[in-house]
C-alpha cells in the first residue's frame, strides 16, 4: 500500500465525516384528490348551515304567527339533523365513533338528501317573506345536490379511496418528520466528532 494511497483513504475520510449543511429540506406535495374533497366538504358544510338558518327562521314565523305549530316542530328536527350533517363534515373522531354510518359516503349523502328534503317540505307560499321561500328553495335544492354527489360516489367507494389517501398521506408526512429528525440527529452526531477530534 503506497503513502498517497493512505492519505486518499484519509481525505475522503474526512470528506465523508466532516459537517455538511444539509439545507434540502423535503416537502410533502399535497394530494389534490383530497383538496378537491376537503372543498367539497367545506361546501357540504356551508349550505347544510344555510339550510340550519331558514329551518331556524321558519320555525321561528312558525310560532310567533301560531299558524302551524306542527310546521314548526318539524323545522326544530331539520335544525338538529342539520347541526348533525355539519358535524360529520368536519369528521370529528369523537362523532364517527359513535355514527358508523356517517364514515360511508352513502350514508352521509342519504342524511343530507333527508335534511333537504325537509326544509323543502310544507314551503309557506301564503307568507308575506318570500325571500324566505326563494332561500328555502336554494338551500334545499344544494343540499340536495350535495347529497346526490355523496350518494353516487358512495355507491363508486370514492370515499374508500379518500380514506386510504388520508392513510397513505398520513404515513408520508409522518415518513418525512422522522427522516427530519434523523437527519438533525446525524449532524449533531456529526458535530460532536469533530469537536471530539479537535
Amino acid at each position: 500500500m503506497s503513502t498517497n494511497d493512505v492519505v486518499d483513504g484519509e481525505s475522503s475520510l474526512r470528506r465523508r465525516t466532516s459537517p455538511v449543511p444539509s439545507t434540502t429540506r423535503l416537502r410533502v406535495r399535497p394530494d389534490p384528490f383530497l383538496i378537491c374533497c376537503r372543498c367539497f366538504s367545506v361546501l357540504t358544510a356551508v349550505t347544510a348551515i344555510l339550510c340550519i338558518v331558514v329551518n331556524v327562521f321558519s320555525a321561528i314565523q312558525s310560532f310567533t304567527d301560531g299558524s302551524d305549530i306542527f310546521d314548526g316542530i318539524f323545522r326544530c328536527y331539520a335544525v338538529v339533523i342539520g347541526i348533525i350533517v355539519v358535524v360529520a363534515e368536519t369528521e370529528w373522531g369523537f362523532v364517527m365513533k359513535f355514527w358508523k354510518i356517517l364514515e360511508y359516503w352513502a350514508g352521509r349523502g342519504m342524511l343530507q338528501i333527508f335534511v333537504a328534503v325537509m326544509t323543502r317540505a310544507f314551503p309557506n307560499e301564503s307568507s308575506t317573506k318570500k325571500g324566505l321561500v326563494i332561500l328555502q328553495n336554494i338551500a334545499s335544492y344544494m343540499l340536495l345536490a350535495c347529497g346526490g354527489i355523496y350518494f353516487i360516489s358512495g355507491i363508486l367507494c370514492i370515499g374508500f379511496l379518500k380514506r386510504a389517501r388520508q392513510k397513505t398521506e398520513i404515513s408520508r408526512e409522518q415518513a418525512v418528520k422522522d427522516l427530519e429528525d434523523l437527519e438533525r440527529r446525524r449532524e449533531e452526531l456529526e458535530q460532536l466528532l469533530i469537536e471530539e477530534r479537535d
